[in-house]
């Protein structure tokens, strides 16, 4: 049961990328809500829409991402090749 070290290297490095989407995502929707609530109407209101939707996005993606970065770590560790 050895280690595949370049899988565990690509898994770590998706672990840093996935640290900065843990930080990037839950900011960009609080500034996406803090913007629809004070933009009401207009083309400002339809940009705010925009980005709450992209962070709504984000988010999914940092969840499927997460999932996929431990799912390499760890076949990386316990793969049985």
């Amino acid at each position: 049961m050895a280690t595949n070290k370049r899988q565990l290297e690509k898994g770590l490095k998706y672990l840093g990328f996935l640290v900065l989407l843990f930080i990037a995502s839950p900011i960009a929707l609080s500034l996406s809500y803090k913007a629809l609530s004070i933009y009401n109407e207009g083309q400002q209101y339809a940009i705010a829409m925009f980005f709450l939707i992209l962070s709504c996005l984000l988010v999914i993606f940092t969840v499927f991402f997460a999932f996929k970065t431990f799912k390499t770590i760890l076949n990386a560790i316990f793969d049985s090749k």
